[in-house]
């Protein structure tokens, strides 16, 4: 039929509409609040009542407003980085044990190469404080000082600051000198409780220009003479093969007297030897080199370590030590000893004991910490070839930067590649240098600092000391006498107990105390969270949150889009009939609205709402068409008529 189109359009226009498919927001939220599985907008519709809907709707909000507040302190926590910390407790194996005498060498046999020192450094006592040996303590002149034509004040001049108006007076030429604002080492605080001409230090020049200078002064005559003598004793030493040093410093034979381990005899071959540069020949115990690790039976000082050390104190070099006794570290046997920063001293004629607690801890790496694994990711050179950590990696750093500053490396560090010790024949110029570097060093301005990082993982014993005296009175006599006949002397020549030291390492118990940062908030955690507090204030669940992405999102952005469209499609059709000037056509009508093929809905009209749709005008009305008046005709189902109905019918 012709008309059947504009019937369709008409009945389009006239059902409402609901559902995804509302032309309008309103009507959209409304058939949300109708079918949502969330309680509260549906009450907000439904209630009866002004005061009851408002009630609604302020609960609804309040429950909206605390799910926002709380998956805020969630989101907060998650990028918080926080960690838990895990304890466990389980045996372990023994650590290594590296043990130094204090004094690197023997002083009789570097007496060779430090005999010009040493004469320098008692003259420079004489002068300074009158201190001769065997002599009346009488000055020396600077005439008969000059005289002597000393090359290492010729290096490094000592000078005496002779009160605060910045004057000096070099004790070798016995000049004054007016000491600039510039030339005072930043770092040093002239504190001195005496005269201030008591007050000593040496002056660094830049071999290249002789105005850059930098005095340190000492508030101890003691500290001045020993930093100036280490200055010297590094240069030579640096000068002085590795081979022959080994020799020069102390055996195993030399330092060990008596070894026992677990209850066990011990002797050399369970230590491994190291040349430390400031600490000479040091030995390590249980180095594992050979692939095997001791571990103890169980807890306490019988089941330790126990060694008893010669030290020949009548040995030591008087101006480079000025304690005596033995330097330990405990350590991973893949770590490297850094004694001279973390060693534990050893007294002479005492027994130490020292009880171990041991401590493996682990950190997370980024984001939570800002730690390294291997150190791979450290743009800094490894120098001593064992596992990484914080104290590897600064030394490192900053050896680096004295090549790349100073054209040598500095005697205590490990050498480069391709780089040599610094010393004064091949560079003249480098303890200025080595000065000024270790100023920006400890200031944190070389960039070490900022580089290195703390190792993710590391391992740490907790050392708890005690001393006792050793040997005592009553067995002193026939411990030093076995002691001597041990050693190989006469016995006749006993040693001194100042002479030895009696050391025992052990574990408290042989528990480890494992320490592990573990993540306080994962992703299955904050889901957990966002979904713990959407069905305690919502009663909402994964399927509601897609619901409500579906309709606030998707359904709303259509339906803005939608009428969009139609809007500039009718601005766009009403331009081009103003430009043609025609008027608008029926079909023009009946495409607005619901007759879009974009709007088409598939639902069907109802019988009450198809009654409401007028009639179109070009078709005649209905009429109710006239009964068949011959189904109106009886027919009897009988062949003859029954007798009480003929009766009836007569009368």
């Amino acid at each position: 039929m012709p008309g059947d189109g504009s019937i369709t359009a008409r009945l389009k226009r006239t059902l409402p509409v609901r559902g995804p498919q509302a032309p309008t927001l309103s009507e959209l939220m409304r058939w949300y609040c109708l079918n949502t599985n969330t309680h509260g907008c549906r009450r907000i519709v439904v209630s009866r009542g002004r005061l009851r809907r408002l009630l609604w709707i302020l609960l609804t909000l309040s429950a909206v407003g605390l799910i926002l507040w709380q998956c805020a302190e969630l989101l907060m926590n998650y990028y918080s980085a926080s960690v838990s910390v895990t304890v466990q407790f389980q045996k372990l194996p023994f650590p290594a044990v590296t043990i130094c005498n204090i004094n690197p060498y023997k002083y009789s046999a570097m007496k060779e190469y430090l005999s010009e020192l040493d004469k320098e450094t008692k003259k420079a006592l004489e002068t300074f404080y009158g201190f001769s040996e065997g002599k009346s303590k009488v000055r020396r002149s600077v005439d008969e000082w000059n005289s002597t034509g000393s090359n290492f004040f010729q290096q490094i001049p000592l000078l005496k600051v002779e009160d605060f108006s910045r004057t000096a007076t070099d004790l070798r030429s016995g000049q004054k000198r007016k000491i600039e604002g510039s030339v005072f080492h930043k770092d040093s605080s002239i504190v001195n409780s005496g005269d201030s001409n008591d007050i000593i230090g040496f002056q660094l020049c830049d071999a290249n220009n002789s105005s850059e200078c930098a005095l340190y002064t000492f508030s101890s005559g003691v500290n001045a003479i020993q930093e100036w003598y280490k200055l010297h004793y590094m240069n030579i030493m640096a000068q002085i093969p590795l081979e022959t040093k080994e020799k020069l410093s102390y055996s195993a034979d030399d330092l060990l007297l008596t070894c026992f381990f677990d209850g066990l005899s011990c002797d050399k071959r369970h230590f491994t030897r190291f040349h430390h540069p400031l600490h000479g020949n040091c030995y390590t115990f249980n180095s594992g080199e050979n692939g095997t690790i001791l571990s103890t039976s169980t807890g306490g000082s019988e089941y330790g370590l126990q060694v008893v050390l010669y030290i020949d104190e009548a040995d030591y070099n008087p101006f480079l030590v000025t304690s005596s006794g033995a330097k330990i570290i405990v350590h991973d046997q893949n770590e490297y000893p850094f004694i001279e920063d973390i060693g534990t001293e050893i007294e002479t004629a005492a027994a130490t004991s020292i009880g171990m607690h041991f401590t493996r801890s682990r950190k997370l790496s980024k984001p939570y910490s800002d730690c390294t694994e291997t150190g791979a990711d450290i743009p800094v050179e490894n120098l001593y070839n064992k596992s990484y950590s914080l104290q590897i990696c600064l030394h490192s750093c900053f050896q680096k930067a004295m090549v790349e500053s100073c054209g040598c490396a500095q005697y205590a560090q490990p050498l480069p590649t391709g780089a040599e010790y610094c010393n004064y024949k091949k560079n003249p110029n480098w303890m200025y240098c080595y000065y000024r570097l270790h100023e920006k060093f400890v200031k944190e301005q070389l960039g070490c600092q900022q580089i290195c990082k703390d190792a993710c993982s590391f391992k740490e014993w907790a050392l708890t000391t005690s001393i006792a005296q050793w040997p005592s009175t009553v067995s002193e006599d026939w411990m030093l006498r076995v002691l001597s006949w041990d050693k190989g002397q006469k016995l006749n020549k006993k040693l001194n107990k100042t002479d030895l030291a009696n050391l025992m390492v052990f574990y408290k118990d042989l528990n480890e105390r494992f320490i592990s940062e573990n993540p306080a908030n994962t992703l299955v955690i904050l889901l957990s969270n966002f979904g713990g507090q959407l069905g305690l204030w919502m009663s909402c669940s994964v399927v509601c949150v897609i619901e409500i992405v579906e309709v606030f999102f998707i359904d709303s952005l259509s339906i803005v889009m939608r009428r969009q469209w139609q809007r500039a499609k009718k601005w766009w059709n009403d331009r081009k009939r103003g430009g043609s000037g025609k008027a608008p056509q029926a079909s023009d009508v009946e495409r607005q609205g619901h007759d879009n093929p974009v709007c088409i809905d598939e639902d069907l009209p109802t019988f009450t709402t198809a009654l409401r749709l007028p009639l179109p005008q070009d078709s005649p009305l209905p009429r109710t068409p006239p009964p068949n008046y011959s189904t109106l005709r009886l027919e009897t189902a009988f062949t003859e008529q029954l007798p009480d109905t003929l009766e009836l019918g007569q009368h």
